[in-house]
């Protein structure tokens, strides 16, 4: 009798053994899947992230890659820039004489023009001329030259470098020392390449004049209302 319970006890022993072990198993087998599971779920919520990050990034990105990368430059002149009036000058237009009316004159791009042959210079804004006046300019040694040519520096106290000179209103045009500048101009000696006008004619455009408004030059070019510049 004694050695049947024994018999039992140790039967039930194992079989509680066996189910432990197969309970473990089990719960293993569980905590394996579950931990495969969360591992697919982080990759899944880190490639999410990621994913969130980079567009993100490229939402950042375009409006910047987006903006221009260069200045555009101002339309050509021929473009929209009309004659609209001419100064009516009465007096003889001689060395040292300048005429300035810009009263009433709407604000608008400011544009100088230099006719060499006709020793003359004009002051456009808007396309009306408010400004005129009888220059000097180069001389065989140091010519002139013709073209467009924008405004780079202003200096109303300026003295030149290369000969010592005052250059009162200095508007320089160009690297080499061609400038628009106040110069005795009564008798209307040559100079360097400057373009040389009356010392209060050369204040007032000095004060209207911007850096990059553009002054140009030609030899013997005549307009008239409604002309365009070219």
């Amino acid at each position: 009798m004694v050695e049947k319970i024994a018999y039992r006890v140790s039967a039930s022993i194992l079989l509680l053994t066996g189910l432990a072990i197969v309970a473990m198993l089990v719960m293993g087998l569980t905590r394996a899947d579950a931990g495969s599971s969360s591992g697919r779920a982080a990759e899944a919520v880190a490639d999410s992230t990621a994913a969130e990050t980079a567009v993100e990034n490229v939402s950042l990105a375009a409006p910047i890659a987006a903006q221009p990368v260069e200045i555009v430059d101002k339309l050509p002149l021929s473009d929209k820039f009309v004659v609209k009036r001419i100064l009516q000058i009465d007096e003889p237009f001689v060395h040292g004489y300048f005429k300035w009316d810009d009263e009433g004159v709407p604000a608008g791009e400011l544009v100088v023009t230099v006719d060499l042959k006709a020793e003359s210079i004009s002051v456009f804004r808007g396309g009306y001329e408010i400004g005129a006046a009888v220059i000097t300019f180069g001389d065989s040694l140091k010519p002139t030259p013709t073209g467009v040519f924008p405004i780079t520096q202003k200096n109303k106290d300026h003295v030149s470098n290369i000969y010592g000179s005052p250059m009162p209103y200095m508007m320089r045009l160009t690297n080499d020392g061609i400038a628009v500048h106040a110069s005795d101009v009564k008798w209307g000696w040559g100079t360097r390449g400057c373009i040389g006008v009356p010392l209060e004619f050369a204040r007032l455009l000095f004060e209207q004049a911007s850096l990059g408004d553009r002054v140009i030059i030609t030899n013997g070019k005549m307009m008239g209302v409604g002309d365009s510049i070219l």
